[in-house]
């Protein structure tokens, strides 16, 4: 494992190192805006700027790429993601980090994709497994180091936007040093609403809600958690709680959905993450113990549900075509992640942080319901004709590459 793993050693650093800062940025920025006095609308648009230019990325880095290559690109990515933390640092307005922070989604994914493109060209078939699990488990700890590291200073000064900056830029080091071959054109995410529906309308319909839920959680997380009396550690752990959990869960749930109908498991996981929903709405708990025991339970339900549906798309894709459905997809859970906080946003500021439930158990109880309506009208696909579960990064940190690595498919166009 380490002979096959130490070669990529750089590529893994650089990756470590853009999700530290990432980590980093995406909660200094909540904690910060609450301290200056931001509404909470002017924050969930933090979050739509950042689906915004996360989807954008997705689509304008193979472009980038071609025309520059990959080591200039990725160098644009990080110097320009570094830029956008200095200036949030200096201009200190909710008007002026909504655009930048649609700059650092357009920068996270067009980074990540360079990473991932490189990682695919250097990975054998029979090490890609283990490739992408390291890779995906490093991204899973810097993400959540990147986090809790705000608990060891003070949220109202400098010292997390400098950090960040500095960590995006030591990002470009492993990379520009690398030796590594330059690797083939980047993957074209592609978004075909009718065909992504005609192969599986359980996958399009979810995926959406998903986004619109787990964006929304994601961006208003850590106000929810000031706005309930926890202090910095408490926030940061109502916000890293969940993505640790929803990375164990993928275990079990991958299991059940291999052995089971994947519409029954995500039926079942969305039933328990509606549940939380209404704890949240109805009991509002306000001791900081009964807060991170439920959302760790929202968080693995949440947070398995994407692998969940991207496993049962691919089932009913046609041989050849599993990285185009998962890159449709992707990019609909972009819609979605534009929609929720934005909507999210406006409710926690008109009616109160708890409605930030409000609007993520509505995307789950609508989701439920119309995977019953198909559960009853259309029969589950037989076992012997499932591929099998794969567990992967979550939905935030996933770009059209990412199928790429994970898959032994190549895929039928890499040109932009």
């Amino acid at each position: 494992m380490v002979r096959q793993i130490l070669p990529l050693s750089a590529l893994l650093a650089g990756s470590g190192f853009l999700l530290f800062a990432g980590g980093v940025n995406s909660l200094i920025l909540p904690i910060r805006g609450e301290i200056e006095g931001f509404s909470a609308a002017a924050l969930g648009l933090l979050g739509t700027g950042w689906a915004l230019g996360y989807v954008a990325g997705c689509l304008q880095t193979p472009v980038i790429v071609a025309r520059v290559g990959h080591i200039r690109a990725f160098g644009v990515m990080c110097a320009l993601a570094a830029i956008t933390v200095l200036l949030s640092l200096i201009l200190i307005s909710p008007w002026f980090w909504i655009p930048l922070r649609a700059i650092s989604g357009f920068c996270f994914a067009g980074a990540a994709m360079v990473v991932e493109s490189w990682l695919n060209e250097r990975a054998e078939p029979s090490t890609r497994g283990k490739i992408f699990g390291a890779y995906t488990m490093i991204n899973l700890a810097a993400s959540t180091a990147g986090q809790m590291v705000i608990v060891t200073g003070d949220p109202s000064g400098f010292l997390f936007f400098v950090l960040a900056a500095i960590v995006y830029c030591a990002a470009l080091l492993p990379t520009a040093l690398s030796a590594s071959a330059t690797p083939a054109p980047l993957v074209s995410a592609k978004l075909d609403i009718r065909m992504l529906w005609r192969n599986s309308p359980v996958a399009v319909f979810a995926v959406l809600m998903v986004g619109i839920s787990n964006a929304s959680f994601g961006t208003l997380a850590a106000v929810f958690a000031a706005r309930s009396g926890l202090d910095v550690a408490g926030i940061a752990l109502f916000a890293s709680l969940p993505i640790l959990a929803g990375a164990v869960a993928q275990v079990p749930v991958g299991w059940l959905s291999d052995k089971y109908d994947r519409r029954v498991v995500l039926l079942g996981i969305t039933a328990l993450a509606i549940l939380v929903d209404a704890a949240f709405l109805f009991l509002a708990p306000s001791q900081e113990i009964a807060l991170l025991g439920l959302v760790a339970v929202f968080g693995a339900a949440v947070f398995s549900m994407y692998p969940v549906i991207i496993a049962h798309a691919s089932d009913h894709a046609a041989p050849g075509s599993f990285i185009q459905i998962s890159g449709g997809i992707l990019l609909m859970f972009g819609v979605g992640s534009i929609i929720g906080p934005t909507v999210a946003g406006f409710a926690m500021s008109a009616i109160g942080s708890s409605s930030l439930f409000l609007i993520t158990g509505a995307a789950h109880l609508l989701m439920l319901l119309f995977t019953v309506l198909r559960i009853v009208t259309t029969p589950a696909l037989p076992a012997e004709a499932k591929g099998a579960f794969q567990a992967g990064p979550l939905g935030r940190a996933t770009t059209p590459e990412t199928a790429n690595l994970a898959s032994n498919e190549v895929p039928e166009d890499r040109t932009p």
